[in-house]
């Protein structure tokens, strides 16, 4: 009996002991999986940290190279961009940067160490811009930049690449029915409606006292404001303020790539004839009109001298006797505005028109087409009581290509211009017209019943007639002051008749504020100098096709983020699914 109990006591302590053995060879079995896993796991989250860290290293470098190639095209276009190329392909981050850098290998995805890939060329494709400013089109070149990071110092060898695809805009500035480069006020008295794209590179305040509507998109650097601006010390806004397009404030900066900074005033130089020891060549030297027209007259107290333009070295002399049929200095009126004696280098340009389609000199060296654009020059003893101007005349019809005046005087435009078929007299209909641009210290709208010689008279007797002018205008305004409203852009062409609502002044074109007026510079809202028209204004959609520009439009600069993407080590051709 005692046997048989030892006996079962003894099978059953066996069987517990390897009962034990087995839950303990499950449990260390267990356990080093557990300990496999979370060593695995360990690895595989400090690989993964270790990835975040080198993409965010990566895409640091890519942003110091996109600084740097941003500052260069704003400053310089992209010809200050490809002469940088290598100088960006030299950049990475170092210990010069910060200590952090010195534990990190940068590569260009070609094996190349201590260097970023960067690649890309001008471009003449005019395409649909991808931005904020969705709908405009420009002239856009494709960069790419890839930047390949490793941690030295770090457990594991682990490598991440960053591509950025990168847009170089340039956008001609007529694209615009109203730009300014600095705030923009519209006040208008009239209901007014804007039917192309209206941009501020500051604040826009929309203080319409009568019903104002917006077609088309509005941005704004700043803020889009329904108020005055504060040194205008009138009350508040009475009118209405309709917006059919888009509304976006704080938007990116639309600037001119002059090399320095890009204010108002700054930007005026580019109407100005360039300082003696300027270079044609810098930033500033590429965008003045004095150095782009076909032609350059030059006015002074004792004789008119007409030369081709820098492109040939102003070599070619247009005989005098061929610049008396279009350029008058003898003529004078009264601007009321400026209280002064307006004396115009007038421009007869029917007559303009006739010479250039035949004259032997100049048209020789601009290998037989028409002059299409002209600088005007004045170079007589200013005095305190007159304003030298240029002053357009008969310009219905302009040259084959189109036309361009631009001086750094104000410009009077008498009459009819660039429309050549009279039945779209008073019209949006613009199917006629040529390019055409109007760039000055100010532009002031003559009508087509103005008369010198009653300039004088009161302004009851200055009376206007319909007038239409197709052209884009590029020039500077009187900007508010306390107690000085600026006129804003209702009246940024200028007028000194008595219109009323019976004489219509018809506009299309597209009006770009850049700068103070520098010579025309009395205050908007002085008594008897002019009775507002009946405005029938339209953005001339023609500027939306790059071969109806105006000659030498100017193109603001943006580069525009296109496709970002992280990529594999050595690669620089982005995922197509990303």
């Amino acid at each position: 009996m005692q046997a048989s109990v030892l006996r079962f006591r003894s099978r059953h302590s066996g069987s517990a002991l390897l009962m034990t053995m087995v839950l303990t060879g499950v449990a260390l079995a267990t356990l080093a999986g557990i300990m496999s896993w979370a060593v695995t796991s360990a690895k595989q989250t400090d690989r993964a940290n270790q990835y975040a860290r080198a993409t965010a290293s990566a895409e640091a470098v890519v942003e110091k190279v996109l600084s740097q190639l941003c500052q260069d095209y704003l400053s310089g276009g992209e010809a200050l961009v490809q002469v940088n190329l290598s100088q960006y392909q030299q950049t990475v981050l170092t210990s010069a940067d910060s200590p952090y850098w010195g534990d990190w290998q940068f590569s260009d995805a070609q094996g190349n160490p201590g260097q970023t890939y960067i690649q890309g060329s001008p471009s003449t494709n005019y395409v649909v811009l991808n931005s904020t400013y969705a709908g405009l089109q420009g002239f856009a070149s494709m960069y790419t930049i890839v930047s390949d990071a490793c941690e030295t110092a770090a457990l594991q060898n682990v490598t991440a690449g960053v591509y950025q695809q990168i847009e170089l805009a340039r956008i001609p500035i007529f694209q615009f029915a109203m730009f300014s480069s600095d705030d923009m006020e519209i006040s208008c008295g009239q209901p007014f409606v804007i039917t192309g794209r209206v941009h501020s590179d500051g604040n826009l305040y929309v203080e319409p006292d009568n019903a104002l509507t917006f077609q088309s998109d509005v941005t704004a650097v700043g803020d889009i404001l329904f108020q005055r601006e504060p040194l205008d010390t009138r009350g508040t806004p009475a009118g209405s303020v309709v917006y059919q397009g888009q509304q976006i404030s704080h938007v990116p900066v639309l600037t001119l790539p002059i090399g320095v900074s890009n204010t108002p005033t700054a930007i005026q130089q580019i109407i100005e004839p360039p300082p003696p020891l300027e270079s044609p060549t810098s930033s500033m030297g590429r965008l003045r009109y004095y150095n782009l027209v076909d032609m350059v007259l030059t006015v002074s107290d004792s004789r008119i001298i007409g030369t081709s333009g820098l492109f040939n070295g102003f070599s070619t002399v247009v005989p005098a006797a061929q610049l008396q049929n279009f350029v008058n200095t003898s003529n004078s009126f009264y601007d009321a505005r400026e209280a002064k004696t307006v004396r115009p280098i007038d421009i007869n340009i029917t007559n303009f028109v006739a010479w250039s389609a035949t004259n032997t000199s100049l048209r020789l060296a601009l290998h037989s087409r028409d002059v299409s654009s002209l600088y005007v020059y004045d170079l007589r003893t200013p005095s305190p009581t007159t304003l030298g101007a240029v002053r357009l005349i008969n310009g219905q019809r302009l040259p084959s290509l189109g036309l361009t005046v631009a001086t750094a005087l104000p410009i009077y435009v008498q009459g009819h211009f660039n429309q050549p078929n009279a039945a779209n007299v008073g019209t949006s209909n613009t199917s006629t017209t040529l390019p055409a641009s109007l760039v000055g210290d100010a532009v002031t709208i003559l009508s087509t019943q103005w008369s010198d010689a009653n300039s004088t008279a009161p302004l009851s007797s200055r009376v206007a007639g319909c007038t239409t002018v197709n052209a884009a205008i590029l020039a500077g305004e009187v900007e508010t002051t306390a107690g000085h409203y600026s006129g804003g852009m209702e009246n940024f062409p200028r007028f000194l008749e008595s219109w009323g609502l019976a004489n219509v002044f018809t506009y299309n074109g597209s009006m770009v504020k850049m700068f103070p007026s520098a010579y025309a510079t009395n205050f908007w809202g002085l008594t008897n100098v002019y009775n507002p028209p009946a405005r029938n204004w339209a953005f001339d959609v023609n500027f939306n096709t790059p071969s109806k520009l105006p000659p030498l439009t100017p193109s603001l600069q943006k580069v525009l983020r296109c496709q970002w993407a992280t990529v594999a080590p050595n690669q620089t051709v982005a995922p197509a699914n990303n």
